[in-house]
Order: C-alpha cells, then sequence, then structure tokens
C-alpha cells in the first residue's frame, strides 16, 4: 500500500488520522491586531490525495467563505482516505474592508508566487505558494461575480490541462467554460507545480445566493467522490461545455433592462435587452451576436457606454 506523505503545515506536522486547526501569522492591522490565517485539516488514516478547498481568495466573494464555512460547520465530508485543506477566508484584509482587494489596491489572485518582502498580498501568496501549494494534489477555489455581476454556476478549467478537465467533469457545474491560466493566478502557480485547481464561480460578490452555494457543494461532493475520498455513490451532473465565451457590451449610456435570465439559452439575433435614456426618448436594443448560453450577467441599472452586459457563452 502507498505510504502517507508527511505533511508540514507552519511548522506542524499533520499526521495520518488528525483533524487539526492551524494559524497563520500574517500580519498587524494598523491597530497593532494580529491577522491569522486560518486553516482547518481533516486526514484520514488512509494514504490518498491532499485537496484544498478555499474561498475568499477576493475579500467581497462572501458566497465562497459561506460554502468553505457551511462543510466545516455541518461537517460534510469525512475522507475515507487521503487529507482535506480548508481555507474559508483566504483574504481577510478584503473580508474586512468588503473590498476585492487588499488596502493598497492590489489583487491577491494576481500576486503569485509573491515573496515575503512584499506588499501584503504578495506576503499572503507566498505564504500559500510555501505553505500550501506543495502539499496538495487538487483544489477548488470558489468565486463569485465582480460588484453588480452575476455568475451562472461554472467551473473555470484550462482544457490544455486534461486532469482538470477530467474533476471539472466530475464536479458537474451548470457550465464548464474554458479558461486558460492567466499569469500571476493561483490556479497557474499551482499548475506550474503539476497541480491541478478548478476555479468554481457562482453568484454575485457582497450577495449570498443559496442556488449558488448549494452548486458548490454538490459539486465538491461529487469530486470528492470522484477520487475515492469520500463515500457514497457517485451520481455525475451532465455539463455544458463552453469552448469560448464573451461579453456584449454597452453601445450607449442609460438604463439597462435585461429581457434574459442567467443560463438561459439565446440565438443569434435575439433581442437581450434594452437600453433607454430616463425620459423614454430614445431605447436601443440589445441583441445577441452568436447562439450561446447566458453564463453571467450585469445587474446595474444604470450603465455607461463600454459596461460589460452579457457574457454569453458557446459550446
Amino acid at each position: 500500500m502507498k505510504e502517507n506523505k508527511e505533511i508540514i503545515i507552519n511548522g506542524v506536522n499533520i499526521r495520518p488520522g488528525q483533524t487539526i486547526n492551524i494559524d497563520i501569522a500574517i500580519a498587524r492591522l494598523p491597530t497593532h491586531t494580529l491577522i491569522d490565517l486560518p486553516v482547518f485539516i481533516k486526514r484520514s488514516k488512509q494514504p490518498g490525495p491532499v485537496v484544498l478547498i478555499s474561498g475568499g481568495v477576493h475579500g467581497d466573494e462572501i458566497n465562497g467563505i459561506v460554502t468553505v464555512k457551511r462543510m466545516l460547520e455541518e461537517e460534510m465530508f469525512d475522507p475515507i482516505k487521503g487529507t482535506l485543506i480548508y481555507i474559508p477566508l483566504v483574504n481577510v484584509y478584503g473580508f474586512l474592508s468588503n473590498s476585492r482587494t487588499f488596502p493598497d489596491g492590489r489583487d491577491l489572485n494576481r500576486s503569485f508566487p509573491g515573496s515575503n518582502k512584499g506588499s501584503l498580498a504578495s506576503q499572503i501568496a507566498h505564504i500559500i505558494t510555501t505553505e500550501i501549494i506543495p502539499h496538495i494534489d487538487y483544489g477548488i477555489d470558489i468565486h463569485t461575480g465582480g460588484r453588480m455581476l452575476s455568475n451562472y454556476p461554472q467551473i473555470r478549467v484550462d482544457f490544455k490541462d486534461k486532469m482538470g478537465l477530467d474533476l471539472a467533469k466530475a464536479f458537474g457545474s451548470y457550465f464548464i467554460i474554458n479558461s486558460p491560466h492567466i499569469d500571476k493566478s493561483f490556479r497557474k502557480e499551482a499548475y506550474k507545480n503539476n497541480k491541478h485547481i478548478l476555479v468554481y464561480e457562482g453568484g454575485e460578490s457582497m450577495r449570498l445566493d443559496d442556488l449558488s452555494v448549494d452548486e458548490a457543494i454538490a459539486g465538491t461532493k461529487r469530486m470528492l467522490q470522484y477520487l475515492g475520498m469520500i463515500e457514497g455513490d457517485l451520481q455525475l451532473k451532465e455539463s455544458l461545455v463552453i469552448n469560448e465565451s464573451s461579453w456584449l457590451r454597452a453601445k450607449i449610456s442609460g438604463i439597462f433592462i435585461p429581457t434574459v435570465k442567467l443560463g438561459e439559452q439565446v440565438k443569434k439575433g435575439q433581442i437581450l435587452a434594452k437600453i433607454s435614456d430616463p425620459y423614454g426618448q430614445v431605447k436601443v436594443p440589445v441583441k445577441s451576436t452568436t447562439n450561446g448560453y447566458i453564463v453571467g450577467l450585469n445587474n446595474l441599472p444604470v450603465v455607461n457606454a463600454g459596461d460589460a452586459l452579457v457574457h454569453i457563452g458557446r459550446v
């Protein structure tokens, strides 16, 4: 039988069969209040894959934080082999300020591999790169759309990553979207080290969305069953595979009223929304330029020319 590999995080050796919580000291607020990065580990006595489940890489993306929190507090997954590493809230600073980024405006997901002498975002990226990534085999990083931008539940994976694509199909969200690795992102840094991380997107930042949370939990369960880490019969869910996607943008400024919903199938030339002036004198239709599915939608009632309005995925 394959032996359990050694897992040491922040100087703590997590032994087979242990469930342990580790607080990694990050830095201090200007008030000198210490900020920790809490990491929760559940390790089976039997060897197997190590899977990271993370939320809150962007501090205002609350759905991911709540998803991982629910997994922990309801003790949803008890591994019969391998190890689960949970990090519910990666970007504590953004969470405290209801912000996607750090106080200096830096995006953690564009700061990898980081440096222990760099910006706050760079320092936390360095901690993840050195303390977490070396131990994992796979991961699920849970995100939402941006401010006033909703994403229908979807998995984003680089289709060149065959193992990642297999995991995405096992996860089974509504959509699987081809998303090449982005420089300095968490996902690309992991992939450079032969680790495979899926990015789950669902809902909108600063808003809780039950569908997105429930789908993230259900997909995680399917993936862990696929890997043989938890008990239960695997019931695969068929996903629509989106090979490419693009945003329709506003041609004029005004009041934006969509006539389609997230997840809906649309046809080329179909009217998806209307933009009007505040007085009802000007009305401009927003038409689809292709056949596809609505994978993302702007919820802002007032838009400016050039704003992203509708995200359409093509199979």
